[in-house]
């Protein structure tokens, strides 16, 4: 899946990425928080949540560092 090209487009899938990014991460910590676990899950999810970082630094490097805020 590409990136837009237009800043604001930009800049709202930044902020819909970061919030499934945090979401992941407390649903990720409940699960582990709670044994027994679903180990292939939680792998899922972990991937997911490292496709989403990735996705992150590239629409961050695609804002450029006067426009990340």
């Amino acid at each position: 899946m590409s990136l837009p090209d237009d800043p604001a487009a930009l800049q709202a899938l930044l902020t819909e990425l970061k919030v499934e990014h945090h979401d992941l991460d407390e649903t990720i910590e409940r699960l582990e928080a709670a044994p027994p676990h679903d180990e292939l899950l939680l792998r899922r999810l972990k991937k997911r949540k490292l496709q989403l970082k990735d996705r992150i630094s590239a629409a961050e490097r695609m804002l450029g560092p006067d426009l990340i805020a």
